[in-house]
């Protein structure tokens, strides 16, 4: 399976010729869902869900399925009937050659006195886990955690803490629009050293090709 990183929150993962997009949001490229074969969104903030980008994903393929939470299912449901499926904590589901498990309920807290809305991760093919907006630990091994390292609901000690905890063979870069060229380095290092896994990132449009014994048993 191959990583292709995209702006910010956005990956596409490539395998056997299918496309699956997780967070096609407003700060990704404009086709960052072109060719999409399943969609997965996380949560509805603008970063992560931008309707437009969706919208003109599901038009252009017939075929195309978005997976998401109650929160961003019921805006688009209505226009792609019986192709836009709802999805909690404990869901497993297949999709385009694609294994997917749901994980977590609610988005990291920013602030008390913002109420915490939902948020899903999703593990793709037992191998690849992406958190959303959420530092979530999955029932099961992670091989490749797609890592969100710069936000404002968190801090580098707890990116550390996070990575620390999910014990991945890689901690992948992600949620990384905010974050500068010159802090860039920093979180590199500390992470790389306390987080006690392989760390990197990828520029936007370069891409990682998976070990082919990833994720099997």
């Amino acid at each position: 399976m191959r990583i292709v990183k995209k702006t910010h929150s956005c990956v596409r993962l490539e395998k056997d010729g299918r496309t699956l997009v997780i967070d096609p949001g407003g700060f990704s490229e404009q086709d960052a869902a072109a060719g999409a074969d399943v969609l997965l969104v996380t949560h509805e903030h603008p970063d992560h869900f931008d309707e437009g980008r969706l919208r003109a994903a599901l038009e252009a393929d017939p075929a195309a399925e978005l997976w998401t939470l109650r929160s961003v299912a019921g805006q688009l449901s209505p226009a792609f009937p019986g192709r836009v499926r709802t999805v909690g904590h404990g869901d497993a589901f297949e999709a385009a050659g694609f294994r997917v498990q749901v994980h977590g309920e609610l988005h990291a807290v920013i602030h008390p006195d913002i109420p915490r809305i939902t948020n899903v991760g999703f593990l793709v093919d037992g191998t690849v886990f992406h958190p959303g907006d959420a530092l979530t630990v999955p029932e099961a091994p992670v091989d490749t955690l797609l890592l969100p390292v710069h936000a404002p609901w968190n801090k580098i000690s707890e990116v550390i803490d996070y990575v620390r905890e999910v014990r991945p063979r890689y901690a992948l870069d992600v949620h990384d629009a905010l974050l500068t060229d010159r802090a860039r380095p920093i979180y590199d290092r500390q992470i790389g050293a306390l987080g006690g896994a392989e760390h990197g990132r990828l520029a936007p449009g370069a891409s990682l090709d998976l070990p082919e014994h990833s994720g099997n048993p």
